[in-house]
């Protein structure tokens, strides 16, 4: 009885060694990909700019020396006077910062060296702050958004 009992033990240890050495060659590889950031999740998440209700980003790009460029389009349905925008706590010059027209686009730029530099095709992330009045009012309002975009 005891010789009938060993080789299935020795058959169930033969499978489960198999099986570990196919597992751990599993792991291995995905550790692997992960270490060569084939995995890496933020290679696949998309480009965005978003500002609030009204007010959109028809193009953006941050530049590997610290110099960005956002350009935004006026939705809001009247003018808007004193308009700051700010990247962080970083403020760009915007053309035109007051009798922003409803529809019409208004572009900021950032000097070489004024935001964080990064490598080529990196991500930059940042929280982007819109600041205005509308024409003929005193009360002044802020629009916060996200710019997530790769340095070119």
């Amino acid at each position: 009885m005891s010789m009938r009992s060993e080789p299935r033990g020795q058959a169930a240890m033969e499978f489960l060694m198999t099986y570990g050495w196919a597992i751990l060659v599993v792991l291995v590889a995905i550790a692997a990909l992960a270490y060569f950031g084939v995995l890496n999740p933020q290679r696949f998440l998309p480009e965005t700019c978003t500002v609030g209700p009204g007010i959109s980003c028809d193009d953006f790009k941050v530049g590997t020396g610290g110099d960005a460029t956002i350009v935004l389009r006026n939705g809001m349905g009247v003018e808007l006077d004193t308009v700051t925008l700010s990247i962080g706590a970083v403020a760009g010059t915007c053309t035109p910062n007051t009798n922003w027209g409803a529809g019409n686009q208004m572009s900021c730029a950032w000097a070489a060296g004024a935001l964080a530099t990064g490598s080529a095709g990196s991500r930059f992330s940042a929280d982007i702050v819109l600041g205005y009045t509308q024409q003929g009012s005193a009360v002044s309002h802020q629009k916060t958004g996200t710019l997530t975009t790769k340095y070119e």
